[in-house]
């Protein structure tokens, strides 16, 4: 599943292999995920039980302790013999055996025991039994219309196994409308169940639901084998308290939700698939858990609201678009739902609203195996709580997020491949310590924050000077009163191309750091972004992996974006973009960096090379767009050593590494790293080819060697 414009060829990316070793390396020492075993666990924690910054719990969840398959649900024997067989013949049926009866175009099952159902019926199959009783169908070439209701309604039984005959096609079709639907728990699928309900077999069952959903379960649903092809005008398949699979193909054409679940409550409403095929093509959300959702294996490809494509169309790097978060954009673990509880009933019940998500929990959501195929209108794997992903293949295409968690997205393994998206990775709490991720989005690529209201405001570039950051090296804070320029040259210069100068040491944004938190510890991680390539309203952390950024092109935007500060202590990375916003590492750094600001705007393709006084290659990478700045840091780099960076061929520049962050042009070293991230102030960098570069005030640039107040060269 790797996307070629993202496949790092060793002509574009050479980085030594001691470097990509210490790299992909390094131990996660913050979170370890939980990985696939035997009885399929997932979980993330750290030493103190929490995910960080952001101080998220993360629960560890087991199928098997969330779902437990007993004889009856694997048995899908049956023998003539010791059965009772039910003949269906147009309006009504035949019975041979004890245990059920005939009632015009209605059988009642009104006993344990096994019933085998043949033949075709306009009418209803109606199981009410003993609240303790064993219920067996089989479905033996069955084909049941009910015009009025459900096909089969399972009233009253302990629980009720759905067997599909092997080698059968079966059928089951209801109306448009239901006889006594006002009624308190009336049915509103063609296979509705009031208690417990499993599928199991080989055979074939095809569910036309007009009326409402195709398969509900108002207890425990659980999906062992079969081929399920079903079309809702509702939702495809409902478990209230679980829905369980470990098994089946299933197909689901559905006006509603895929699958669901919906019970509120705290130990209910868990959506856990641990094998089987899904192909699901719903309207509203695709794999949806009222509570949290578990992933431990199977085949996935769906598509929710028409796909991506359907989604609106946002600009790219907008921050107008940078609205709604976490609980406001989906208030519940369905944004379609009003939820509604009593002392009797604690479910969601749907009003139909716009949610078109891929795979949708309302608390955690796990992802250890499975090959997925996601093609959403909304955002494709979603959480109100927090997502882990250790394993398994991701393949996205989403309108909004890829993936989105209101609190903590913590990625330890798998493949993630996401072509499309507005924002790739969004989350208070971001972890990752393994796994490939190559993602592209319009916004930015991997997004750390809390979602305050400052994200929502629109600030035209240059127009807010701000306050200097604390650890901005002296010499280059601004003046305060503005005492050698006037206000009007202040305002005329911030409208220059020079208005803001890359943000080396400081944070970028509109306000106060925040505890949003980016944590890379491992992994291989690409990112073309079209908003900031990776951004923290807080700060970012990384000790290990690999990570490489294709970041925008516009100069409101950045290939790094932080609020607080960005420690390097390890791993590899190489961030490109325009020059803007351009942010390096932070001064505090252990590891060091370099960033290259080039006298004008090179295009897609042009290879940057960094190398030592040996000649040797460091780092050589060919961004995919075009590019003004590049950001260079890998435990190669040693302070007060030679190095250079050339275009192609042509060496461009030999400059002497410092001790931190070191920053560099065509001339040489220069003062330092400038503005912070987007405040407009502290040492500009002219835009136009040519300009020099230096320390200044808002708007100004100068040349090389810091003239206060100096005037941009002529090109």
């Amino acid at each position: 599943m790797k996307n070629t414009q993202y496949t790092i060829k060793l002509a574009a990316l050479l980085l030594l292999s001691a470097v990509v070793a210490s790299g992909c390396g390094t131990t996660n020492t913050a979170a370890t995920m939980g990985t696939a075993n035997a009885s399929g666990t997932a979980g993330v924690t750290n030493a103190s039980g929490t995910s960080g910054a952001a101080g998220v719990e993360l629960a560890s969840l087991r199928a098997d302790e969330l779902v437990t398959y007993d004889e009856y649900d694997d048995d899908a024997s049956w023998s003539a013999e010791s059965s009772t067989q039910i003949t269906l013949n147009g309006s009504s049926a035949s019975v041979s055996g004890a245990g059920a009866s005939v009632n015009g175009s209605t059988v009642t099952v009104s006993a344990a025991g096994t019933y085998v159902f043949s033949g075709k019926l306009s009418g209803s199959v109606v199981v009410d039994a003993g609240k303790d009783d064993l219920v067996h169908l089989v479905l033996n070439g069955a084909e049941i219309s009910n015009a009025s209701g459900s096909a089969i309604h399972s009233k009253q039984a302990d629980k009720t196994v759905l067997t599909l005959a092997e080698g059968t096609d079966n059928s089951l079709v209801d109306g448009t409308t239901y006889t006594h639907a006002e009624e308190e728990d009336a049915p509103t699928a063609a296979l509705f169940s009031q208690d417990d309900l499993t599928i199991n077999g080989t055979g074939k069952l095809a569910i036309t639901a007009n009326y409402k959903d195709g398969i509900t379960s108002k207890d425990d649903l659980k999906i062992v084998g079969g081929t399920l092809d079903i079309t809702a005008a509702d939702d495809g398949i409902v478990g209230r308290d679980l829905a369980a699979f470990k098994g089946g193909d299933i197909t689901v054409e559905a006006g509603g939700d895929g699958v669901k679940t919906t019970n509120i409550a705290t130990d209910k409403g868990y959506l856990v698939i641990q094998d089987g095929a899904f192909r699901i093509n719903a309207v509203n959300d695709g794999l949806q858990a009222e509570n949290s959702l578990l992933v431990t294996g199977g085949n996935f490809d769906i598509v929710t609201g028409g796909g991506s494509a359907k989604a609106e169309k946002k600009q790219e790097g907008d921050p107008m678009q940078r609205g709604g978060f976490g609980q406001s954009r989906d208030s519940s673990a369905q944004s379609s739902t009003a939820t509604t509880e009593s002392a009797t009933d604690t479910t969601s019940e749907d009003s139909e609203s716009g949610s078109a998500k891929g795979l949708k929990a309302g608390v955690d959501l796990y992802i250890q195996a499975g090959a997925f195929k996601l093609d959403t209108k909304d955002d494709a794997v979603h959480s109100n709580t927090n997502i882990g992903i250790s394993g398994g293949e991701l393949s996205i295409a989403a309108g909004d997020d890829a993936i989105h968690a209101d609190q903590a997205v913590i990625i330890s393994d798998g493949v993630i491949e996401i072509t499309a998206s507005y924002e790739g990775i969004e989350g208070a709490d971001i972890q990752i310590s393994g796994g490939e991720i190559n993602l592209v989005a319009s916004d930015d690529g991997i997004n750390a924050t809390e979602g305050s209201e400052s994200e929502e405001m629109t600030v035209p570039s240059g127009d807010m000077p701000q306050a200097p950051p604390a650890d901005m090296p002296q010499g280059q804070q601004p003046d305060a009163a503005g005492t050698d320029e006037t206000a009007a040259q202040q305002a005329t210069g911030q409208q220059s191309g020079g208005m803001r100068g890359p943000g080396g040491t400081g944070g970028g944004g509109f306000g106060a750091a925040g505890n949003a938190k980016l944590t890379i510890s491992g992994g291989t991680i690409t990112v073309n972004a079209g908003g900031d390539g990776l951004d923290a309203n807080g700060s970012i952390t990384m000790s290990g992996g690999t990570v490489i950024v294709n970041g925008p092109t516009n100069s409101g935007n950045g290939s790094l974006d932080y609020d607080g500060t960005f420690e390097m202590t390890g791993g590899t990375l190489i961030a490109a973009g325009s020059a803007g916003m351009a942010q390096a590492p932070s001064e505090s750094s252990a590891q060091a960096s370099v960033m290259m600001t080039f006298p004008s705007t090179l295009e897609a393709g042009t290879l940057v090379t960094l190398k030592d006084s040996t000649g040797n290659v460091l780092a050589s990478y060919a961004p995919v767009k075009a590019f003004q700045t590049m950001i260079i840091s890998t435990p190669e780099l040693k302070s007060g050593e030679t190095y250079s960076f050339s275009t192609g061929d042509t060496e461009m520049v030999s400059f002497t590494l410092g001790e931190s962050v070191t920053y560099v042009n065509e001339s040489g070293v220069t003062t330092g790293g400038g503005g912070f991230g987007g405040g407009g102030m502290g040492q500009g960098r002219g835009q136009m080819p040519g300009q020099g570069q230096g320390q200044g005030r808002p708007g100004q640039s100068g040349s090389t060697g810091g003239s206060e107040g100096g005037e941009p060269e002529q090109m």
